[in-house]
Order: structure tokens, then sequence, then C-alpha cells
């Protein structure tokens, strides 16, 4: 399922004092299958695209296409349910969104309401458990009394358990260390591979945007300014850099090694791995130089 917004505009408040542009002229297409990540600033406009991909919010001018089912600014739209199937949002922070008494319910809540029975809706929450790396022995337990790595996961479960094709992710590393972030943003790549999502994931992290995502949106003052595969946006330094925006450890190390020695060492490398692999064929070179 593709979904493109075409000359997508968004204002806050109309017709009001605080009325406020926080999208314009955004043009995009996001094919099936891609691991897409927005970077941008706080007020780029990031969180508002987001909240159009499952019709949270409405286009004030333009459209956006989701599957075969347009949405147009202007126009009334009465069941919208089957968008919000397809397309399922994790917030930031999603564990403040529990609320039954029992982690079953809480995941199995989701497809309850979208129809199903009360059977396939505990079989739904038992794979969706599964698939964030949680025992099913937590299933009759409060989601209050987990910790807080797991109360995050059963929230992500509960949104896995309505089966969506289109998975967007707000931050969802935020108020996490390292060790923890890691963990989710594996576990997330790795739904992505297993069940052939597509994944959009708006971060602050150029590290994660450039490990995990296939094509990347730079956003600033609303709108589009880049877009490209990692290796595209990140060797644009200057540019982002006058977005304010930062590039990965691995490319600051690269740079590093570049002045230092005077010349190129190779492609931009995006994970650490990519990193390690580039300095042992240097130390390599070297050795070899020496001989």
């Amino acid at each position: 399922m593709d979904i493109t917004l075409k000359e997508l505009e968004h204002r806050y408040q109309i017709r009001s004092p605080f009325e406020r542009l926080a999208l314009h002229n955004i043009n995009l297409t996001i094919k099936e299958g891609t691991y897409l990540a927005i970077i941008g600033h706080t007020g780029s406009g990031k969180s508002t695209v987001l909240q159009h991909l499952n019709a949270l919010l409405r286009p004030t001018k333009g459209s956006i296409v989701i599957g075969d089912t347009e949405i147009e600014a202007g126009r009334k739209y009465k069941n919208l349910k089957s968008i919000r199937k397809k397309v399922a949002i994790v917030f930031q922070f999603p564990e403040h969104q529990l609320f039954e008494e029992t982690v079953e319910k809480d995941i199995a809540f989701g497809p309850l309401n979208f129809g199903v029975s009360e059977q396939e809706a505990k079989q739904k929450a038992r794979q969706a458990l599964s698939k964030v790396g949680l025992s099913e022995e937590l299933l009759t337990r409060s989601p209050f009394d987990l910790s807080g790595g797991q109360m995050r996961r059963a929230a992500i479960a509960g949104v896995l358990a309505m089966e969506p094709e289109v998975l967007v992710l707000d931050e969802p590393t935020a108020g996490l260390d390292p060790h923890g972030r890691h963990e989710i943003m594996e576990m997330f790549a790795d739904l992505h591979r297993q069940q052939g999502l597509t994944t959009i994931l708006v971060t602050h992290s150029m590290e994660d945007a450039a490990r995990y995502a296939d094509q990347i949106v730079v956003m600033e003052g609303g709108t589009i300014k880049m877009e490209g595969t990692p290796r595209d946006i990140f060797k644009q330094s200057q540019a982002l850099a006058e977005m304010g925006l930062d590039l990965p450890e691995t490319i600051k190390l690269k740079s590093k090694l570049e002045d230092k020695l005077g010349q190129s060492i190779g492609a931009i490398p995006l994970t650490m791995e990519e990193s390690i692999a580039q300095i042992k064929n240097l130390l390599g070179r070297g050795g070899k130089d020496a001989q």
C-alpha cells in the first residue's frame, strides 16, 4: 500500500486570531515496504505530517492518498476506521496510553474495537506480545505492575495486534537509555523485515536515521527541504548544518580521519560496523605501504 501526499497544506485554528500555517507544499510518495525516516528540528512539521497519515488530521489544502482512499481538503469523511486499521501510530511514551486491568485486555482492545471476536482478539494479543519479546505469563498481569521497558513493549504490542500495513513511529525511543533504545530500534527493524511493513520513523537521532532508513526526508519550516537515501542526505553536510542538523557520529569520525590523513578513506559509513571495516581497511593499507 503506497501513500502519496499531494500539495498538502495544514493550518491550525483556521479563521481565528491564532491561525497558524503548519505545513505547506508537501509532495511525497512513500512506496510500500519502505523504511522512511523524517528528520528536522522541533516545529518543522514532522508530527503534523504523521497525524495526516491515518487521518487524525485532515488537509486544509491538497490531499493524501492512502492505498485506494483519497482524503481531500474540504470534504467530510464519516468512516475512516479502515485507514486507522491499516496505518498505526506509536506515539512518544506509548506506555502512557495503557489503561486496562490486564495486559491481555489492553492489547486486545484495538482488535475488539475493529470488530473481531473476543477469542480472536485474545489470540492476536498473545501473538503481538511474542512479537515484542514478552512472555505470555504477563497477559494476566496489570500493565501498571510491569517495568518501564515492559510497559512500552506491551503498549507497542497493542498497536501490532491490529496488524497494520504501515507502522508510524513518533520518537519511539524517547526517554530510553542507549541500550534500551538499541533494543527497541532493532525490534522495529526485525518487524519491518519479517512482517513486510512500511515503516515511517520520526526521530532526532541521526544515527537511527542513518542505520535503519532506506529513505530520509528532511523538514524545515513546515515543508520538505531534502529527500533521498541516507548517503544522499548525509553527504550534504553544509546544507544540514545550515538547518542546524547534526551528522551521525560515524560520518564525523570519517571527516576527522580524512582531515588528519589528508586523503579520502572511502564512502560515507552509516553504521559503526561500516566505520570499523573502513578503519581496518585503512590500517591494512598502511601496513602494506610500510612494507
